[in-house]
């Protein structure tokens, strides 16, 4: 079993916990993820991790209360504890020699990109951290991000905070501004990572997408997290999570996973529903 050490609801939908998990703690290095489980009889849920803390032996995931599995886990709070929690997995994020880069999170994907961003601004590379948002009151990690950048843009969807419009209006502000950057790191929904990679190939940047398809084991097993990369299968768990994203099949990875979004709505109304009679 494993503690919830500290609980912060970021805004209504968004949630970081801290899980005191040590052995993880020592081994983690950004762009790692977790994959944990609630109870006994939950699904397994892949999370990216978000921090941790040598101190007290705990590894921060932050996550969006969308589905029936991280609503539940939602419901948990500090002291509590879970089913399981293992880790790290996936290849750490490379961060080669670079000296100068942009980091793109859109909405929850700001989760990971602040922990990339920081390792990079602390490794003393020049950060530019466009984020994005639909609305003000969704707005998370702003003060933590503030510390991770040389310079963040903050993008709303109805201009009302920071500059209106998406991640790929910031993005090709700044690479119209100065287009020498040694690399462009994504992170947000597959949708925003499509066309991010479209505005950076106009630009010839090298860029990097985090991919989080369908996940079971976590090990390569199942081969449920499957992707397409220059026309070759790779598998995100243990090929990733990042990846080239002028070289992803977004078509056939948007297709995959939208697969199961009938049984999760199916799962949710139950949850519901139990809940109702409980109160």
């Amino acid at each position: 079993m494993y503690k919830i050490l500290k609980k912060r609801d970021l805004n209504e939908s968004n949630v970081l916990m801290e899980i005191e998990a040590p052995r993880v703690v020592k081994k983690a290095l950004p762009g790692q993820f977790v994959i944990l489980r609630v109870d006994e009889n939950g699904e397994r849920i892949p999370l990216t991790i978000a921090g941790v803390d040598h101190e007290t032996g705990g590894v921060r995931v932050i996550f969006q209360k969308v589905g029936y599995s991280t609503t539940l886990l939602g419901e948990k709070n500090e002291g509590d504890y879970i089913c399981d929690f293992a880790g790290p997995l996936g290849k750490p994020t490379d961060f080669e020699d670079f000296k100068k880069v942009i980091v793109v999170g859109g909405g929850l994907g700001c989760a990971i990109a602040y922990p990339i961003a920081k390792a990079l601004f602390d490794k003393g590379v020049e950060v530019d951290l466009v984020v994005g948002f639909k609305t003000k009151d969704l707005i998370i990690l702003e003060d933590e991000m503030k510390e991770a950048a040389t310079r963040l843009h903050i993008m709303t969807d109805d201009g009302s905070y920071g500059k209106k419009g998406f991640t790929t209006d910031g993005l090709d502000a700044v690479l119209a501004e100065d287009p020498n950057y040694d690399a462009v790191f994504v992170f947000g929904p597959p949708i925003m990572m499509k066309f991010i990679a479209q505005v950076t190939k106009k630009y010839g940047v090298k860029t990097i997408v985090s991919m989080n398809p369908i996940m079971i084991d976590g090990t390569g097993m199942c081969g449920g997290c499957r992707i397409t990369v220059g026309g070759e299968t790779k598998f995100a768990c243990v090929d990733g999570p990042d990846f080239d994203g002028h070289l992803v099949d977004w078509d056939e990875f948007m297709r995959r996973s939208a697969m199961y979004k009938e049984q999760e709505a199916e799962a949710m109304a139950k949850h519901k529903c139990r809940m109702e009679g409980m109160s």
